[in-house]
């Protein structure tokens, strides 16, 4: 996907957002501190991860500045109603770092923490990207649980197959 415009991205983005919004709001606030092992991220350093990522690394470079990327430790925001608003506080911010963009600023090129060089658009699609791969996660920490989780698109996949046709296998 290729990003020409910065409205089109805004556009996207926020349905990709509404998506993990879906997955957050059913965490359960006793389980924010859950991890799958020892040593590994829990549901709310998952949470505040996305959101600092976001804001400090991804907000950060497009702006032209070093990544500033604080970690994701609770120092940042615990409990489950401040990791969410912590969450919603950053996401408007780096909003509107990207609603600043003009379209012309997608081609420019910014600089990634290790020093790479990447056009602007191209850096956003990765950061969606990376929402998604820590929303998935979410999704299997909360199965963990045996906590019902929204279907990402209406269905599940035992449902698109009842509805599909079937193929013969003559």
């Amino acid at each position: 996907m290729e990003i020409r415009s910065v409205q089109s991205f805004v556009d996207y983005y926020e349905k990709i957002r509404a998506r993990t919004n879906r997955i957050i709001e059913v965490v359960p606030p006793e389980h924010l501190d859950f991890s799958y092992k020892p040593g590994k991220f829990t549901i709310g350093d998952q949470i505040r991860h996305i959101a600092t990522i976001e804001r400090y690394m991804y907000g950060e470079t497009i702006s032209g500045r070093p990544s500033a990327y604080p970690g994701c430790g609770k120092d940042l925001a615990d409990g489950y109603e401040n990791t969410v608003k912590f969450f919603n506080e950053m996401h408007n911010q780096t909003m509107e770092i990207i609603n600043a963009l003009s379209d012309e600023d997608l081609d420019r090129k910014c600089l990634t923490p290790a020093q790479s060089e990447i056009s602007v658009w191209k850096w956003l699609r990765a950061m969606i990207e990376h929402e998604i791969h820590h929303r998935a996660e979410l999704y299997i920490y909360l199965n963990l649980l045996d906590v019902k989780t929204p279907q990402i698109y209406g269905f599940s996949a035992e449902e698109v197959q009842d509805m599909s046709v079937k193929l013969r296998n003559d």
